[in-house]
C-alpha cells in the first residue's frame, strides 16, 4: 500500500520545516544495533564490574520498569504511576503486580493506625 524510502526504510524524513531539505545525519534512521552497543559502553563505564554482568539495566526500557516498580513499592498510589507511566490502572497491576514487595505489611500497619485513633463523637463518617 505505501513504498519505502530509498535502501527500503520507512519514515525517511525528506523535507525538513519550511520546506527546507534537512542535512542527510537527519534522513538516515539510526541503526538499533547503535544504540545497543552505545548503551552497553554506557553501563560498563558507570557500573562496578558484577553489577555490569548481571542483568540490572540491561536495555534502557529496564530503567523505564525499575522507575514504575520502585514508585510502586514506595507507595505511590497505582492510579498516579498509571497516569505518570501511561498505562491504565488495570495493565500496570496486571504487568507490575509481581513486582510489589511488602506492601500487605504496610498495609495492615495503617489499618491498625487509623482503628487507634480515637475518633470525636458525631464525626463525620465515610458518607458524611
Amino acid at each position: 500500500m505505501h513504498g519505502t524510502g530509498p535502501g527500503g526504510r520507512l519514515f525517511v524524513t525528506r523535507v525538513g520545516r519550511f520546506g527546507r531539505i534537512p542535512p542527510k545525519a537527519y534522513c538516515d534512521p539510526v541503526h538499533p544495533n547503535t544504540l545497543s552497543r552505545t548503551w552497553q559502553k554506557a553501563r560498563k563505564r558507570a557500573l562496578p564490574e558484577q553489577q555490569f554482568l548481571s542483568l540490572l539495566a540491561r536495555r534502557p526500557y529496564d530503567l523505564r520498569h525499575a522507575g514504575v516498580s520502585l514508585q510502586l513499592n514506595a507507595g505511590v498510589p497505582a492510579t498516579l504511576v498509571a497516569q505518570w507511566a501511561g498505562h491504565s490502572v488495570k495493565v500496570l497491576l496486571d504487568v507490575y503486580a509481581g513486582c510489589i514487595d511488602g506492601q500487605e505489611a504496610a498495609a495492615l500497619r495503617r489499618i491498625e493506625s487509623a482503628l487507634a485513633k480515637p475518633r470525636s463523637v458525631g464525626a463525620a463518617g465515610p458518607r458524611g
